[in-house]
C-alpha cells in the first residue's frame, strides 16, 4: 500500500498528536530556544496548508505551509518512526510544493535543525538548497536554512 497526503484539520486528534510527537522529537534534541515549532493552533490560521501523510489508514505525518506572501515557510514537517522509509516524507514536500505553486509563492523557505541530516537530503532532492536566515530567523548553532525557487526544475537554482 502507498501513501496518500491529504489536506487536514491542524486540531484534529490525528493532527495533535502527530504535532505533539513532533513537539516531542524537538524538544528531546534542541534546547527549547533553539525550537522553533508552532503549536496547532498557529498551523490552523488561514495562510497555513496542513496536510496529514497517511499508511494504511493510519496517520504517519504531517507538514505544513504557511504563505508568508513573498513566500511560503515549510513548518512541521516529521514523519513517525512507523511511516519512515515508506516515502511519507518524500509525499509531504510534493504536497508542500503543489500548495506553493497553486498559490503562487516564488519561493519555498525553511529553517531545520543542524542535524537531520535525512531532512536536508530530502529537501536538497526536491530542489532545496542551503541559505541563510530568513524572516524572524538568526543564525544559531542548531540550525541550517534552505531555499527552493519556485517555477524551476527540481535542483535547479
Amino acid at each position: 500500500m502507498s501513501i496518500r497526503v491529504r489536506q487536514a484539520d491542524p486540531l484534529s486528534a490525528e493532527g495533535r498528536a502527530l504535532l505533539a510527537q513532533s513537539h516531542a522529537f524537538m524538544a528531546a534534541k534542541y534546547p527549547p530556544e533553539h525550537v522553533f515549532a508552532l503549536p496547532a493552533e498557529a498551523l490552523a490560521e488561514p495562510h497555513v496548508r496542513f496536510f496529514i501523510a497517511e499508511f494504511e489508514g493510519r496517520a504517519v505525518g504531517c507538514a505544513a505551509l504557511s504563505n508568508k506572501g513573498a513566500y511560503g515557510e515549510v513548518k512541521s514537517v516529521f514523519v513517525a518512526p512507523e511511516g519512515r522509509g515508506r516515502g511519507a516524507g518524500a509525499a509531504l514536500v510534493e504536497a508542500l510544493i503543489a500548495a506553493a505553486e497553486a498559490q503562487a509563492l516564488p519561493w519555498m523557505r525553511l529553517e531545520s535543525g543542524d542535524d537531520l541530516y535525512d531532512a536536508h537530503r530530502l529537501y536538497a532532492r526536491n530542489g532545496f538548497a542551503m541559505s541563510g536566515p530568513f524572516g524572524d530567523y538568526q543564525e544559531g548553532p542548531h540550525s541550517i536554512f534552505m531555499e527552493r525557487r519556485m517555477g524551476m526544475p527540481e535542483g535547479g537554482a
